[in-house]
This record gives C-alpha cells, sequence and structure tokens, in this order.
C-alpha cells in the first residue's frame, strides 16, 4: 500500500464539470475551467484526488449506472490526456424519491452524509488533517465536514485559480 498523503476531493456536478442537471451524456458535458489542470497539479504534488457525486439521476430513472460509468470513462481518458488521473470515483446512486426501486432508498453515501469521502479514507492511507474537499453546494460541505475535513464552496469560475487560493488558506502553498 502506498504512503499515507493528503486528499484532494471533488464534486462533480458543478466542479468539475458545467451543472447543466443530470449530465450522462459527453456532448452535454462542459468542463469547468481550470479543471484537468488541479487535478493535474495535486497528482503532481502527491496527493489523493477522489471524485464524490451525488448521482439521484439513476434513482430517478434519467440514466443508468452504465451510462454514467461511460461517461465517467471518458471524463477519466480526457483528464489522462491531459497527463493527469483520478484514483477513484466515488458515486451516490440512491434517493429516496427515486422511480428505479432499487435505488429508491436513504443511503449513508448521498451528501450531506459523509459515506463516500469516509470510503475513500478506508480504501486509501489519507492524511485527513491535510485533505479538503471543493464543492458547490452546502450539502457538499457538510459531507466534509462530517468527515473530518475542511470543506470549500466553489461558486464559478477558473478552479485552478480557487484551488490556489484554497491551498494558501490552508498554508499548503508551494
Amino acid at each position: 500500500m502506498s504512503a499515507a498523503r493528503p486528499a484532494l476531493f471533488l464534486d462533480r456536478d458543478g466542479v468539475i464539470n458545467v451543472d447543466h442537471s443530470f449530465i450522462f451524456r459527453r456532448e452535454d458535458f462542459e468542463w469547468v475551467v481550470g479543471a484537468k489542470s488541479v487535478i493535474r497539479r495535486f497528482n503532481d504534488m502527491g496527493w489523493w484526488v477522489f471524485v464524490v457525486t451525488n448521482q439521484s439521476g439513476i434513482a430517478r430513472g434519467y440514466y443508468t449506472e452504465e451510462q454514467m460509468q461511460d461517461l465517467h470513462n471518458w471524463m477519466s481518458a480526457e483528464i489522462a490526456n491531459a497527463g493527469a488521473h483520478l484514483d477513484q470515483i466515488y458515486h451516490c446512486p440512491f434517493h429516496e424519491d427515486g422511480t428505479i426501486p432499487r435505488y429508491t432508498k436513504d443511503s449513508y453515501d448521498r451528501k450531506p452524509k459523509p459515506g463516500m469521502l469516509i470510503r475513500a479514507m478506508t480504501d486509501f492511507p489519507v492524511v485527513k488533517e491535510r485533505s479538503f474537499l471543493i464543492g458547490d453546494k452546502q450539502a457538499d460541505l457538510e459531507a466534509a465536514r462530517a468527515a473530518g475535513v475542511r470543506g470549500f464552496l466553489f461558486t464559478g469560475g477558473d478552479l485552478a485559480a480557487f484551488a490556489d487560493w484554497v491551498l494558501a488558506d490552508m498554508g499548503e502553498g508551494r
């Protein structure tokens, strides 16, 4: 197993891609400015990089887990083309108001609950005290707080510039 290191947790919709609501097709996917370069920068710094994303569109019947996985595979390939990688993508397909019975339930993984972050910190040796999450909703920040990591609210713009600000705020700037 690798040595323990800090982790960058990224929400997907609204942080990595522009949130156009229930994105599952690559033709609807629009990268947030700076998203790929942030992932590459944190890879180069030796941090874990995880995506933690609620995907209630699966429970609601808008798309399947397979369609979401196809999009995630494409995203990963695009990120690799930029010289970077994601260590893991965690998703929660569950929602209490779903229409697909097997996904219609509450889940500890659904943000604002911390399940996906805790699972990442169980699957990988993470230095929790130096780790943080960037999300675009209060639920993201609540999940980070519940998991014991700092959370920062991204409201749009250049994700790379925002991540620079976060690193400086945490005293991690290089």
